[in-house]
């Protein structure tokens, strides 16, 4: 292999890890809040990239130019199912970790069966971006401008999740729910609140991540569970919890998994992935920046 080669590779897994980053982000915010594992997230990526496409019809606008209505609705739709799903489940008083799984993955396959039923199994794809088949050529190695655009919104929104928790007192009542969710009542923090707009959060910014992947990947209804076990792996292995773990993870799945097709076919892919998993659970259970 020529050093050319490597490099695209190299390149073409770190845009590649960036977008999974992206995609984990919101998952491993919720866990962080509420120890809630939000099996749907795949789902709500799928719902982000179908709402992308969906307005793209009717406004005839660029994904790009429609990114921030697509985050306002996925935070809307966020906010209301912790408050008319989650909120409940958390107040079981018999197994509440199962009630939660459960309602979650209840969710997740009514959003699918829905999407099936209105907008049947059929692939489709949005034409004519603003970014769509084009590339930037760096001395022979070839980016494709809506990765390179995913990326750089990965690094924003890292950017702007670490100015939001440490320079906001909405970050600052995250944080302190975070860390014990039964003080903040005493200093007049309104968890459910928090934990509402937590699960806004988090939508809103799969929500971006699907609004990016619709620019160049396919939609259909089972778009959302190719992502989300990569979403699942990624957090767990940056550390349940851990949103700098989280952009660290994606950018070395997204690594480990361009530079296994050097050596696998690229149908086996995701073999040095979730090797790579099982070599971290088990020198370190909590993943690589974990507290649990």
């Amino acid at each position: 292999m020529t050093t050319q080669a490597f490099l695209q590779v190299i390149a073409s897994g770190l845009l590649l890890g960036l977008i999974y980053a992206l995609i984990a982000v919101g998952l491993s915010l919720i866990f962080g809040l509420m120890d809630v594992v939000n099996f749907a997230h795949g789902e709500f990526l799928m719902l982000a990239m179908y709402a992308t496409f969906g307005l793209v019809l009717a406004t005839t606008l660029d994904p790009v130019v429609l990114m921030p209505l697509v985050v306002a609705l996925m935070f809307v739709l966020g906010v209301s199912v912790y408050a008319g799903i989650i909120r409940y489940a958390m107040r079981a008083k018999a197994n509440p970790g199962m009630v939660q799984i459960f309602a979650t993955f209840g969710l997740a396959l009514l959003i699918q069966g829905l999407a099936q039923y209105f907008f049947t199994p059929d692939y489709r794809n949005i034409a004519n971006t603003w970014l769509g088949g084009k590339t930037l050529n760096l001395g022979g190695v070839f980016l494709p401008w809506p990765q390179i655009f995913g990326g750089a919104v990965s690094l924003a929104v890292f950017a702007g999740l670490y100015w939001l928790i440490t320079r906001t007192d909405f970050g600052k009542a995250l944080e302190a729910t975070r860390e014990d969710q039964g003080a903040v009542a005493l200093v007049g923090i309104d968890r459910n609140r928090v934990f509402a707009l937590g699960w806004g959060l988090g939508a809103a910014l799969v929500g971006i991540a699907g609004a990016v992947l619709a620019i160049f990947y396919y939609i259909h209804p089972q778009v959302g569970g190719t992502f989300a076990l990569i979403a699942y792996v990624t957090v767990a292995l940056g550390g349940f919890g851990s949103i700098f773990g989280a952009l660290v993870a994606g950018v070395i799945v997204g690594l480990v998994e361009a530079l296994t097709t050097l050596i696998l076919p690229a149908s086996l892919k995701s073999v040095g992935v979730y090797s790579l998993y099982l070599l971290v659970l088990f020198v370190r259970p909590s993943g690589l920046f974990g507290r649990l």
